[in-house]
């Protein structure tokens, strides 16, 4: 099995400047935010697919898929030691598990599961809301994630971000 990638770097030492990403929101709180819009705006003025069987497929193997990515990329990052929040100082590039087909499984398991509750109660409104809040994700949160990674473990990140692409 090949080791993670420990990179403890030397990396710039500002008072001013935590050793912390610097993210806009913690992703689980926009994932739960821009679903209860959805069901709001659903339970107000319900939008449905046409047919909803086919969706309720798609959505239920969605759902079923979603863990067995989830699952193991908090376990990759716990063994690794290092912080699962996005909030908190990274320890290591975490290269093995999920991580070495992308470089963010949660939050496209996160994804995976909101498009699959969207679907599997055939409702179209939170799948709207997911828009804008995976462009937030995207440069509040995923954006700062690689800028902090970069400053910390320089070209190590990069030879990473070479390898594995961001979503899939």
């Amino acid at each position: 099995m090949k080791q993670m990638t420990d990179l403890t770097a030397p990396q710039e030492t500002n008072p001013s400047s935590p050793d912390k990403p610097g993210v806009i929101v913690f992703p689980p709180v926009l994932f739960v935010a821009a679903l209860g819009l959805g069901i709001a705006l659903q339970l107000k003025w319900p939008i449905h697919f046409g047919h909803a069987l086919p969706p309720r497929i798609i959505g239920g193997i969605l759902l079923v898929t979603s863990p067995f990515m989830a699952i193991p990329a908090f376990i990759t990052m716990r063994r690794a030691g290092t912080n699962v929040d996005p909030g908190k100082p990274s320890t290591v590039i975490v290269d093995e598990g999920p991580y070495r087909f992308t470089r963010n499984p949660i939050y496209l398991a996160n994804t995976l599961l909101y498009v699959g509750l969207s679907l599997v109660f055939n409702a179209v409104w939170p799948l709207l809301t997911l828009v804008p809040s995976l462009v937030l994700l995207h440069w509040g949160v995923v954006l700062r994630e690689e800028r902090y990674l970069e400053g910390k473990f320089g070209e190590a990140y990069l030879a990473y971000k070479r390898r594995v692409r961001r979503w899939f």
